[in-house]
């Protein structure tokens, strides 16, 4: 299978494309209302929720274009390289869920998700309102891999 017609089967079989898909297929987060499938042996993830996945898609896209200038990028007009989307999804949402429970500080992965952004709404009202200052400082830091000694 050819990468042109993979991506056209993807698009008509995951028609709600989870947008923190890398963060999950890199086992960093978690989500209840992700769904994984194979498609020609690759993993994919799909959401089972419309409405959170819209919450998710606006909650991303911010966190990308408040990360954009400590990922030192100047436009950010979709996704990032692997990386430094990886960096955004795992490490925004590792930061978003130590601020909401300080307890969970050492907390290597997220847990849901789909919970985390319903309790930043609920506490904040509106996405565009979440602590983005902390937030951004957990995308900095965030590795994906630990660095090797020599």
């Amino acid at each position: 299978m050819d990468e042109d017609q993979y991506r056209s089967v993807y698009r008509e079989v995951n028609a709600n494309r989870c947008v923190f898909e890398k963060a999950l297929n890199n086992r960093r987060c978690d989500c209840s209302r992700h769904e994984r499938f194979l498609l020609a042996t690759r993993e994919a993830v799909g959401c089972l929720s419309e409405a959170s996945l819209a919450n998710c898609t606006v909650f991303l896209e911010t966190l990308r274009e408040k990360s954009r200038f400590a990922l030192r990028e100047t436009l950010i007009d979709g996704p990032l390289p692997h990386n430094k989307e990886l960096k955004v999804q795992a490490g925004g949402t590792l930061a978003l869920q130590q601020h909401l429970f300080p307890e969970q500080t050492a907390a290597k992965t997220t847990q849901d998700i789909y919970e985390l952004v319903n309790i930043a709404l609920s506490k904040y009202a509106n996405i565009a309102d979440f602590p983005y200052g902390e937030l951004i400082k957990g995308v900095v830091h965030y590795e994906s891999r630990p660095k090797r000694g020599k």
